[in-house]
């Protein structure tokens, strides 16, 4: 679902794409085709689209791996003074375990890129932990 918002001066007439997680096989390439539609929809720079999947996919992986569900996607889109900025952001419950206690049949060796990767291509990034669980979000501006 696609709504017109009136956020900030920032966010100005920006556009807002949610989208629920479900923690089931196959859920992150669902989820990935459905926003490249919402991108394309939405005009968005080519220049950060497939940065913008990518990130989709390592907070998405992120919240099914390692918290509680439910989790949802929260997209969105804003131009201002001919620059775009993409927010993605995924919510989850919060952690499904304590901290340091690997998830179960994750191989170490191949856990804890995903962070180092949305760091790597946001322009800005951050976590709010809330009542309702934690946010992760990044931001990527396209010119």
């Amino acid at each position: 679902m696609s709504v017109q918002l009136e956020l900030g001066p920032m966010l100005r007439g920006a556009v807002e794409h949610v989208c629920p997680l479900q923690p089931v096989t196959g859920a992150v390439p669902a989820v990935r085709r459905r926003v490249a539609a919402v991108l394309a929809g939405w005009k968005v720079s080519r220049e950060i689209v497939e940065d913008s999947l990518l990130v989709v996919s390592e907070l998405l992986t992120n919240a099914l791996v390692h918290a509680l569900p439910p989790a949802e996607l929260r997209l969105s889109w804003a131009r201002e003074a001919g620059a775009g900025t993409l927010r993605v952001e995924v919510t989850d419950a919060g952690p499904a375990r304590e901290a340091g206690q690997p998830p179960a049949g994750v191989d170490p060796d191949e856990h804890g890129r995903g962070e180092q990767i949305v760091h790597a291509l946001a322009t800005r990034h951050g976590m709010r932990v809330h009542s309702g669980g934690v946010t992760r979000w990044a931001d990527l501006v396209a010119p």
